[in-house]
Formats: C-alpha cells, structure tokens, sequence
C-alpha cells in the first residue's frame, strides 16, 4: 500500500520478523500511534473494519462463511479487529489448516479482554506493540549514539545534538503522533487536545461498555498528569474525586486503551538489605497527553522548570521503551527506602543492564551521576553502561565513565 509522507517505523523491523515465522500478526496501541498505516505496508488486502457499512457487512458474514470474510490476496490486514471478534478464530483455523506464514495482520486500540474467542492463538498470532513514534522516527534525533552500542561499552566519541530547549518544549506538546508532523506548528498541537477529547467523550465508554462520569473521569486524567512521572499513589491521584473502585474500573480503561504505560520497579538481585519500591511510576504512552490534560503549552513550559523537567523524563521514557524494545530490552525503573532513584534501567534479555538518569540540563549532573555509581556498586551485576540523559547540546564521556547524552543524539 502506497502512503504519502510516510516515516519509517522502527516497528517494521518486528513485523517483518513476526510474519516470517507468525500465521498472524496483531500490532496493538493507542490511536492514531500508526498502527493502520504501517501495517498496510505488509498488506496486499486491507479490510477497514471502523468503517460503519464494512463493520455491518464482515458481521453478516462472520455468519455464513468463513472463506467469504477471509477472501482476498494475502496478506489481509484486518484494521480494528473487535469489531468483528468473530475474525480471530477464523484466522486461528485457517492458520491451522494451510500452515500459512505471515498471512494476516491486525491491529486493535484495545486490549483483547471481555471479547469471546475460543482460543488464544498462542503460536499462530503473535503481537507487537507500537508506541507513538520517538524523536529519531520523526527526524529529531540525529541517532549518532546508538543505545545498543552503549552496551558494549565503546569510548563515547563527542557529538552534538541539535535539539534546542525551544524544540524539545515543543515536541513534548506535539507528542509523537505521524498523523501531525506535516501540519504546521500550531495545528500540531491541536492533535493531542482532540485525542484526548476523543478518549473521554467515546472510546472510555466503548472500551468496557460501562457509562462513566466525564467530569470526573477528566479530573482523574488531569491529576494523573501532574503525577506523571513519579511514583503517587493512587489515593493521591484520585483524592476525593472517585472511590477507590470506581479509580481502578477507570484507570483499567486507560491502560485496555493502551493510553496510560506506568514503568514497573527493576526487581534484579541487589546486594544490600535497602528494600524496594514496589509501586509503578506514572506514565502516559505520550507526555503530549499529559500536556493536553493540563492545558499546557511550549511557552508555558519554559516558564515552569519544575514541570518541563517532569515531561522532559516522560517524553525521554517514551524514546528509550521505543529504542529498547527494538534491541530486546525493558525498561524498569529504581527506587529503595534510603532514598536512591535512578529514573529508567534498560534490562536486556540476557540480563546485561544500562542506567540511565534522566536531566532536562546538567545543573545536578554530579548528583545524578553519584546515584547510577552507588547503584552499579551495589548491584550483583555490574552495569553495561551508566547515562545521564539530557537535553543539552553536547554528548560527552564523564571523568568518572558516566556517559551525558543528549536525547537528540539517541537511537536504537
């Protein structure tokens, strides 16, 4: 399928790799992430199924012949899946019986849950997860330092970023979105606000198919994004706003729309008797979601550090999930009751780990790159690399072999 303007996507990578051993392919995450237009890439047939009159005709014939709703030149790109759930058992049998390879792809906005198939399609669809697209994917990143790289611990050769204060203000607004980047600047920033919109007037009803309180489901998301990037509680999120119920049935209608991605506490053996933080730090998929629900602008963010400095760690989380899930890794973060944190750990699959402390500027340099030394010498495995990540200008090795790089030089 042709695309106009279409970026490439460092998930294709996955996809193509997926399909060769995979009957099916499912691409999960948030709207408007690109889901759609990147798996139309790998399609010869693509069936729209949020489409009203499509959806009305896949549901009639979901109930007379599988081979009619499966027609067409493979690979078939079922876009929006749920909607006909009828689709994923039809796959799962036909996968079974021609032992097809990469022969269907679909993408969902929702996490499969209360939707009845009867079998999971475990071996024959396998998923991956697209985030909306990070600042190497939108031509921000200049990707001189590669984070897979990093964990063979080559000197660090300095280079410049060319990522200004004014720029990152303003790719934290715009988010990662493909559907903006040829807008012009101030109609980029509208993309977040009319998602969010969308969010709380339709798909958070849809989702579970419980009515909800937009008011207050609004209140919710905002206090969360003054929250983001730290680890309160939920009794300090929703405070008098909701019960703790009606907190949980809300946020678990964020998370099936893959909108809210809080990062899990690193749990590696660590050889010291501190004990660790088991809550999750908040996060949106996007710190543009954050912005919209707090009303916020580039020009208001220069004008509070103190919140820049939170999005700056949530626009730099959302990159290095993108980043480490191209390179088999997970993100995690550390935090211990005497009071170490470290921002974000990338573990690989093998075990090998980098840490990595997130500085809008390097004003606490000396501080940040005292924590990732302490943690290094009290974990039972030394880490591949240690990172202060930043928006200054220049990438650089540290006297103490603390890495400083900016998030504009990064890439898988």
């Amino acid at each position: 399928m042709n695309t106009i303007n279409y970026r490439k996507r460092l998930i294709e990578s996955q996809i193509e790799r997926k399909m060769s051993y995979s009957g099916g392919v499912i691409i999960e995450g948030a709207k408007w992430a690109g889901k759609s237009t990147t798996a139309g890439i790998f399609s010869n047939t693509v069936i729209k199924l949020h489409d009203p009159l499509i959806k009305k005709q896949y549901q009639i014939l979901a109930t007379i012949s599988k081979d009619e709703v499966l027609k067409g030149e493979k690979p078939i790109l079922f876009d929006e899946w749920q909607e006909v759930p009828e689709i994923w058992d039809f796959i799962r049998l036909d996968i079974d019986e021609n032992n097809h390879k990469g022969a269907y792809l679909l993408t969902g906005s929702t996490k499969k849950q209360n939707i009845t198939t009867s079998h999971t399609g475990t071996g024959r669809i396998n998923s991956v997860y697209m985030r909306p697209m990070s600042l190497y994917e939108t031509g921000e990143s200049n990707g001189l330092i590669s984070l897979k790289e990093l964990f063979s611990q080559p000197p660090l050769v300095p280079v410049k970023s060319n990522i200004t204060i004014d720029n990152i203000a303003h790719c934290i607004c715009r988010g990662g979105w493909p559907g903006s980047l040829d807008l012009n600047k101030d109609l980029q920033l509208e993309i977040p606000k009319d998602l969010l919109e969308s969010i709380i007037k339709r798909d958070i009803d849809e989702v579970d198919g419980i009515t909800k309180d937009k008011e207050k489901f609004r209140k919710i998301i905002k206090s969360y994004a003054r929250n983001i990037s730290t680890l309160a509680a939920n009794s300090a999120i929703y405070e008098v706003i909701v019960n703790p119920k009606t907190f949980d049935t809300y946020m678990n209608s964020l998370k099936r729309l893959y909108i809210v991605e809080d990062v899990l506490p690193w749990s590696q053996n660590i050889r010291s008797s501190t004990r660790l933080r088991k809550g999750t730090k908040r996060q949106f998929v996007d710190p543009s979601i954050a912005v919209a629900a707090l009303g916020l602008s580039p020009d208001k963010l220069k004008n509070d550090f103190e919140t820049f400095g939170f999005l700056f760690e949530s626009i730099a989380t959302r990159d290095i999930r993108v980043y480490a899930e191209e390179i088999g890794g997970t993100v995690y973060y550390y935090n211990d009751s005497t009071g170490l944190e470290v921002d974000l750990i990338v573990e690989l699959n093998d075990g090998r780990w980098g840490g990595i402390e997130v500085k809008l500027g390097e004003n606490e340099a000396d501080k940040a790159s005292a924590n990732l030394i302490k943690l290094a010498n009290i974990s039972a495995t030394k880490p591949s690399f240690l990172m202060l990540l930043t928006n200054t200008q220049m990438a650089y090795q540290r006297d103490d072999g603390v890495y400083v790089i900016p998030l504009g030089c990064l890439r898988p």
